[in-house]
């Protein structure tokens, strides 16, 4: 049974991050903190495939951190493109070290949030990388290249971020992708299949 999620406020590098806490629904067995899509197109850490995947994630035993990145909702600072947010996301794994210790670490993003998560991965170490949707190629920082066992879930008719974006990315890495038959970039009709694969494939 998921337990009631919480709303706090994180110190980060350029004001405070309000953050939703979804708790592990049983034992709890790592951290995860799940980054939200563009804010310029209304993305925030209410968005419904990060809800999603970080109630999954909760039914797996993490405890999730959703924060609002610099300049959404009532966070600080202003929007930077995927650049301070990344310090963003360091501000709040840090705090979720300081209340679980030495739990596993699980980064995860949609779209926008895909892209930030990937590159915090490649700044710091974590154990687990969710990416649904990544907006890979639209920005002008290439995406990084990720770990083998990252988990990334896509849709066919993506109309955002097109699924060859994706392909392209992955190619090289050898980076197995799963791919959604017809769904869209907001997995609409799809989030409880998205929500099945992640707990199947984790």
């Amino acid at each position: 049974m998921l337990k009631a999620m919480q709303k706090i406020d994180i110190a980060g590098p350029v004001g405070v991050l309000e953050t939703i806490v979804i708790p592990a629904a049983g034992e709890q067995t790592g951290i995860a903190v799940v980054c939200h899509p563009n804010p310029t197109q209304g993305g925030t850490n209410t968005n419904k495939v990060i809800q999603t995947a970080a109630k999954a994630l909760s039914q797996l035993g993490y405890t999730c951190y959703l924060p609002n990145l610099r300049g959404v909702g009532s966070s600080g600072g202003n929007h930077d493109h995927g650049i301070g947010e990344v310090d963003d996301v360091i501000a709040v794994v840090d705090y979720a070290r300081q209340q679980h210790g030495t739990l596993p670490l699980a980064l995860a993003g949609f779209s926008f949030g895909g892209f930030v998560a990937a590159r915090t991965r490649a700044r710091i170490d974590a154990d687990k990388l969710l990416l649904m949707g990544p907006a890979v190629g639209k920005y002008e920082i290439p995406t990084p290249e990720v770990p083998a066992d990252t988990l990334v879930i896509h849709g066919e008719a993506d109309e955002v971020v097109p699924l060859e974006n994706v392909m392209v990315w992955a190619r090289p890495q050898h980076l197995p992708v799963i791919v959604l038959p017809e769904a869209g970039h907001f997995f609409h009709g799809r989030l409880v299949q998205l929500a099945g694969l992640i707990k199947r494939c984790w």
